[in-house]
């Protein structure tokens, strides 16, 4: 690992070099304080502002499912975020979690945050549906209240695959 670390580190006063000549690096990067890494920050999928936002309501899980960890944040809505203890907890960890969902997720045409947002409040109207391209199912969700609510609990647990997925087509 020492070995990968000083190449990252060079890599990372390659593109200061570049920037202090003028010259821009492809991709942005920054310098991760706690490991030392340089890592690339261009795939921004999740916002921090928007899971600490949700952390706020966090003791139903709705954070949890924001990053993409759909079991946990069930077991977070069924138990009041570990009866508050886990809540509190999560407060130190959405950084990580926000680090994990930009690597794991893919930028694209559409927006992680814009989905959920729509998910969280419209939901049951089909309107983040409507936004994903999907005029059918959304008009189906319009028409049946998210298919009496199960269709908006499968989009909790697989929104952020979905978004995913469409953003890999384009």
């Amino acid at each position: 690992m020492p070995h990968t670390r000083r190449l990252s580190r060079a890599a990372g006063l390659s593109h200061g070099l570049q920037a202090v000549r003028g010259k821009r690096p492809l991709s942005c990067t920054t310098n991760d304080r706690t490991t030392g890494e340089f890592m690339d920050t261009s795939n921004d999928t999740h916002l921090k502002s928007i899971g600490y936002i949700l952390w706020i309501f966090g003791f139903t899980g709705s954070h949890r499912f924001y990053y993409g960890k759909p079991v946990t944040g069930t077991i977070w809505f069924f138990t009041l975020g570990l009866l508050l203890i886990g809540w509190i907890i999560d407060l130190f960890l959405i950084p990580s979690m926000d680090r994990e969902a930009d690597i794991r997720y893919r930028a694209g045409a559409l927006n992680y945050t814009v989905a959920w947002v729509l998910l969280t409040f419209l939901g049951l109207f089909g309107i983040h549906r409507f936004y994903m391209g999907k005029w059918v199912t959304g008009i189906i969700y319009l028409l049946t209240g998210g298919i009496l609510s199960l269709g908006y609990l499968y989009d909790l647990w697989t929104l952020n695959d979905q978004v995913t997925i469409i953003n890999s087509r384009t």
